[in-house]
């Protein structure tokens, strides 16, 4: 018999070796093709189309839950120019002119690099496929004036880019905005009342009056539009501020008298608490109130001596500071109405983190009845000056940041 070579044994050796090799990249090949054909459930986590009944929900691990004893309202902004901005400015097409500084001639984005960091504890990383899981089947909608539209398309901005073209769709229903997921069978939606109750500025667009009317006993033309909506997130604020006496009706529509703002803004959260209470299902439908958005009109309040705003900051304001933009007897009325609730409606106190951001204003790179300023308007920033807007990327999605981490909070994964 002949005996083998050992270059023979060799190769017998490797036989089995290579037989193994060809069986595992085999059945590679087959889990690659496999989640190609979306069935695996590592795309049923992320929204791809299958049936409801076959899909693995994403799970919240216990870090990214915000503890009780976590303020996260109390912090400061740190400079972080690897993780932030979220998204960009070119990147989402769904940005309007009003806030889209950098594109408007804005010659530095430093205000789109700060992260705002709780003291004691870390807000959960923004996780856009979370974000449309906590979502499927129901709809988001912000209700307020200009500044909550700025918070829905930081939003919309926020989760668009995992969105594939074709499945998310953006239509203006006047008062709506309606962003549209449609894997997912979601709505990301905004609607125009500035007042929360009616008044005279109710048009989506052709809303500048000059003398302002309030109903402070009506909601019925706003709440069918909020009717059955799954998570509520109010605001209203800058509107009430143009004057200290705001012309109202309360009860009889034909005995419009003058009312202290501060008074038609308490009759008026309880026209809205009395609503909520009638209408809300509090298992059913989640409600949010948004603090108020502060302004940064006058430079001296932070720099002593200044004479300007908000143009040409390009730093948030270290240490405590509390301008006059922001009212402190709305704030307790605010507190006052929803303690006074049946139903919980969770205050996002965003007013202090907000405060500091004198930088991220849209100040004169922004637009003005639908115009963007002229470059005799540009320079003349103390007139034209937009210092109650926000750029984005901005602090609105900070704002959402926050929302995110309590809805994740109450997420419960359903199997």
């Amino acid at each position: 018999m002949k005996t083998k070579s050992p270059l023979d044994r060799q190769i017998q050796s490797l036989f089995p070796l290579a037989l193994a090799s060809v069986l595992i990249l085999g059945t590679a090949r087959l889990v690659l093709d496999n989640l190609r054909s979306c069935k695996s459930n590592a795309f049923r986590l992320h929204g791809e189309p299958t049936g409801r009944e076959h899909r693995v929900p994403m799970l919240v691990l216990p870090q990214d839950r915000i503890k009780d004893e976590c303020d996260v309202f109390e912090g400061r902004w740190v400079w972080d120019n690897v993780s932030y901005p979220l998204y960009r400015e070119d990147q989402c097409p769904y940005l309007v002119k009003q806030v889209t500084c950098l594109k408007n001639g804005r010659p530095d984005s430093m205000y789109q690099n700060w992260r705002w960091q709780p003291n004691g504890c870390n807000l959960p990383r923004f996780d856009p496929l979370m974000m449309l899981e906590m979502i499927r089947n129901k709809r988001l909608m912000f209700v307020g004036d200009s500044l909550q539209r700025a918070q829905f398309d930081s939003m919309v901005c926020m989760v668009q880019s995992v969105i594939p073209e074709g499945k998310r769709s953006l239509r203006r229903v006047p008062p709506r905005k309606i962003f549209t997921i449609k894997d997912y069978n979601a709505s990301i939606e905004y609607y125009w009342a500035p007042f929360i109750v009616e008044s005279i500025s109710d048009h989506a667009t052709n809303h500048t009056v000059h003398k302002r009317l309030v109903k402070l006993d009506s909601v019925a033309n706003h709440s069918r539009h909020w009717q059955g909506v799954d998570v509520l997130v109010f605001e209203s604020y800058v509107w009430w501020m143009y004057k200290p006496l705001i012309n109202a009706t309360y009860g009889s529509r034909d005995n419009v008298r003058e009312y202290n703002v501060t008074d038609a803004y308490r009759l008026a959260l309880e026209t809205w608490a009395n609503w909520l209470e009638s209408s809300i299902d509090p298992q059913k439908q989640k409600v949010f109130f948004m603090s108020m958005s502060p302004t940064h009109l006058w430079s001296w309040e932070w720099r002593p001596g200044s004479d300007g705003n908000c143009f040409g900051e390009s730093y948030p304001i270290q240490g405590p500071y509390w301008g006059s933009g922001s009212n402190l007897e709305i704030m307790k009325i605010v507190r006052h109405a929803l303690r006074q609730l049946k139903i919980n409606v969770t205050l996002l106190n965003i007013t202090q983190m907000s405060e500091f951001r004198k930088d991220a204003h849209t100040s004169v790179f922004t637009e003005r009845k639908g115009k963007l300023l002229t470059k005799a308007q540009r320079s003349d920033p103390k007139t034209f000056g937009d210092c109650i807007h926000w750029c984005l990327p901005g602090v609105p999605d900070a704002w959402n940041e926050i929302l995110y981490a309590y809805l994740l909070k109450d997420h419960r994964t359903i199997l």
